[in-house]
């Protein structure tokens, strides 16, 4: 499998730039308000649906017993927060 090139962030405010109309400098305010929101939403224990994009949430792993490749000694590793992704219908069949 071969591995796509990487829009940086610059990259991607010109393009969304580009696609709205915008000057750069908005489309980074738009952009950097929208992640900004996404985190504080996220943060708050909320959730993040965007219908045919997909869904951010926040899940908890449970805590479990890992073994330290080092050492082969079993270690406890807590529960603690990730923030999961799940596609929605048409961004899966775009891709």
């Amino acid at each position: 499998m071969a591995a796509g090139k990487t829009l940086t962030k610059p990259e991607f405010v010109a393009k969304v730039a580009e696609a709205a109309k915008l000057s750069k400098a908005d489309a980074e305010k738009a952009l950097n308000a929208t992640l900004d929101t996404i985190v504080s939403t996220l943060s708050k224990g909320d959730s993040v649906q965007f219908v045919g994009f997909g869904s951010f949430e926040v899940r908890t792993r449970a805590a479990r017993t890992g073994i330290n490749p080092k050492t082969k000694t079993e270690i406890k590793i807590p529960s603690k927060k990730a923030v999961a992704f799940k596609v929605g219908k048409k961004f899966k069949e775009a891709v």
